[in-house]
């Protein structure tokens, strides 16, 4: 046998050799492969008949639920209708007792609506008994003398309102002691003032005529207030028939130039005689009323009156 057809044997032995060694190897992973996914499908069809099984059986559930409740609607219908039926069997019977218990009822009914009889009010019969003040309450003939009567006495009230008469008829009374020379070319100047008005007054000898800007006192001041405070001064030291005033006023209002006359003539009888200081100070007369409007301030509508407030 020629040499090189024992070595392509041996070749091809060799190759078959290899090959049965290979092949043993690569069968057993396939089979443990194919032994793997039979497990798998096995354990999936497993599961996905148990869910089968599960749903048919909550199926079943539900079923056996509904059927339940069906029966029980049935059971309630049949109780509403046997409570129906009963009621219809009772409402011949209940009507046929009515009129017994209704005239049971009207009867208890009459009773309770027998009249009320008026309560006595206790003390009712005795008589009123008030005894008069200085009454003796026994009937006794002689004098009674209440151990317990107040004395009439003058409160503090009574007391203060009697010194303020006292003291409102000392200062209305005229001042004597009043010394003023009259004599022809006499003349007492002075100026008052009130607000905002200012009277320049002189005061001659006269028949107690007054002269206001050339004008009578009636035709400047018409209020019958104003003229009785312009006269006071003069009134009150008993001159008033015997001066004349005439006065020069500016600015200011009727009121406030009626307080600057009065002021202003004042002023005057105290530099006529300066004596008079005391008496005319106690009454009023010299004190410079300094009352006057307040002003306005910003961001309000007057001195103290606010705009309206607004929540919204």
């Amino acid at each position: 046998m020629p040499r090189k057809k024992k070595d392509e044997e041996a070749k091809v032995e060799a190759e078959d050799a290899a090959a049965e060694a290979v092949a043993p190897e690569v069968t057993e992973a396939e089979v443990a492969a194919e032994v793997v996914a039979e497990v798998i499908a096995e354990e999936v069809a497993a599961e996905v008949a148990a869910e089968e099984v599960a749903a048919e059986v909550i199926a079943e559930e539900i079923a056996a639920e509904v059927v339940a409740e069906e029966v029980v609607a049935e059971e309630i219908a049949a109780e509403i209708v046997a409570e129906e039926i009963v009621a219809e069997e009772e409402q011949p019977v209940a009507t046929a007792e009515t009129p017994a218990a209704a005239a049971e009822e009207d009867g208890e009914e009459e009773e309770e609506q027998a009249p009320r009889v008026k309560p006595a009010v206790p003390g009712a019969h005795l008589e009123v008994d008030i005894v008069p003040e200085g009454v003796d309450p026994l009937g006794r003939s002689e004098v009674y003398e209440d151990i317990y009567a107040v004395e009439e006495d003058e409160t503090v009230e009574q007391a203060v309102e009697g010194e303020q008469e006292g003291q409102e008829e000392v200062l209305s009374e005229p001042i004597s002691t009043a010394a003023i020379d009259l004599a022809a070319g006499a003349r007492y100047r002075a100026t008052g003032k009130r607000k905002t008005a200012i009277a320049r007054v002189t005061l001659r000898p006269g028949k107690g005529t007054y002269l206001v800007n050339g004008r009578s006192l009636e035709e400047h001041f018409p209020r019958a207030t104003l003229q009785r405070n312009i006269r006071q001064p003069l009134e009150t030291v008993g001159y008033q028939d015997r001066m004349d005033v005439v006065a020069r006023l500016g600015g200011g209002g009727i009121s406030s130039q009626a307080g600057a006359l009065r002021h202003g003539v004042s002023k005057a009888l105290l530099e006529a005689d300066p004596n008079l200081r005391g008496e005319l100070k106690r009454r009023g007369f010299l004190t410079r009323d300094s009352r006057v409007k307040e002003r306005k301030k910003a961001g309000l509508k007057k001195a103290r009156k606010r705009p309206q407030f607004s929540k919204r």
